[in-house]
């Protein structure tokens, strides 16, 4: 129900209730824009895109908590979410309604993220990207619960990424990282490059993933160790459905892990790689082969943890002739591009192929080839 009145001090008073009851109403000098109000009002409701003007003050923060409460998450995802969100977003506009929060006020947190300033450091580009990404899936989710019209992170221009090649490691990179680390995780070293497992991946093998015997060793990749919240250590889904996997396992990583198996007595079901007997954390991995990376030189175009050693498997499959698609299985990518997209300036350049299979069949059996002696230009002796 909607009506316009006359004020005794000559304003129109445009009022109308929501299907809730709740009154609203707005005063204005002429009665024109007083009906204006009311028909884009009466507009909204019957096309579905009426927004109650109180509920955008709820503050950021606020609707984010709630938002994140609900969601499906995997426990490191959701610890990254709420790091991303406490750490960069929070301080800046999380006290802000959301009603209040226009396309210039992301803008503006973007450019602060991305900039040094008041003792804090700037953010690498692609961290700045990751935190505009949760801060528009929250708006999304608001304009879906009809807290806001639209989204304020349309538009928004971001600090470019740049794409940095990989950099294989070499054979000797290889044998300093396994020679540098503590003996336990000498033969985590020889399995992650010999397979291209994920950090995760590797550390949550378990004996009885393991076939070791036969004429076609494998090993079974159907989950991972994470670390949660609290700082333990437990199994956890894979990356993407295209993870589970069975390897290959190779001649030298069978029998590192048939030395391992031995000399640390990892019974069937135990983990294969432990620190004091405990699963490893993100944390302590990292505390462990501080040395290893440091000696090994590694850097951002290797990669400076594991994933270096995966990078190195990529690198052998296509230095020995294997596909896209073979490379995408046996890391477990979701999608071809993805393996293209990292990986693609490793594959030998087609150019030399090309000419040498036109030069095998065109002229191949002419006398007369042009390739066969060296002409003179014209106007040259």
């Amino acid at each position: 129900m909607a009506s316009i009145k006359q004020r005794p001090d000559g304003a129109w008073r445009a009022r109308y209730r929501d299907d809730a009851g709740k009154e609203h109403a707005r005063h204005f000098a002429l009665k024109r824009d007083a009906q204006r109000w009311i028909d884009e009002i009466s507009a909204s409701v019957l096309t579905g895109q009426y927004i109650d003007p109180r509920a955008g003050r709820i503050t950021f923060r606020e609707y984010a908590e709630q938002w994140r409460a609900t969601q499906v998450h995997r426990d490191q995802t959701a610890d990254s979410y709420e790091s991303r969100l406490r750490r960069h977003v929070y301080p800046v506009i999380g006290d802000m309604p959301l009603a209040a929060i226009k396309s210039s006020t992301v803008q503006g947190l973007v450019k602060r993220l991305s900039t040094e300033g008041e003792g804090r450091a700037a953010l690498a580009p692609s961290t700045v990207e990751l935190v505009h990404k949760v801060v528009s899936t929250v708006f999304r989710s608001a304009v879906r619960d009809k807290k806001i019209p639209e989204s304020p992170c349309v538009d928004i221009r971001l600090p470019r990424v740049g794409k940095t090649r990989v950099t294989p490691l070499t054979h000797d990179q290889v044998e300093i990282l396994r020679d540098n680390v503590p003996p336990e995780l000498r033969a985590l070293i020889v399995l992650v490059a010999g397979t291209g497992l994920r950090q995760g991946e590797a550390l949550g093998v378990t004996r009885d993933r393991l076939r070791l015997l036969g004429r076609n060793p494998a090993l079974t990749v159907d989950r991972q160790l994470v670390t949660m919240a609290g700082g333990g250590a437990d199994f956890g889904p894979l990356k993407t459905a295209a993870s589970d996997r069975a390897v290959p396992l190779p001649r030298v990583v069978v029998s590192a892990l048939n030395e391992h198996i031995a000399t640390y007595e990892v019974s069937d079901g135990d983990l294969l790689f432990t620190l004091g007997g405990k699963p490893i954390t993100r944390a302590k991995f990292w505390h462990a082969f501080e040395a290893a990376r440091k000696a090994a030189n590694l850097n951002e175009s290797t990669g400076t943890g594991l994933h270096s050693l995966r990078h190195f498997y990529a690198s052998l499959l296509i230095r020995h002739g294997e596909s896209v698609k073979v490379v995408q299985s046996r890391l477990g990518h979701a999608t071809a591009a993805e393996t293209l997209d990292t990986y693609s300036h490793l594959w030998p350049d087609s150019d030399d192929r090309t000419r040498e299979a036109v030069d095998s069949v065109l002229f191949a059996d002419s006398a007369d080839s042009p390739r066969t002696e060296d002409h003179a230009l014209p106007g040259k002796s």
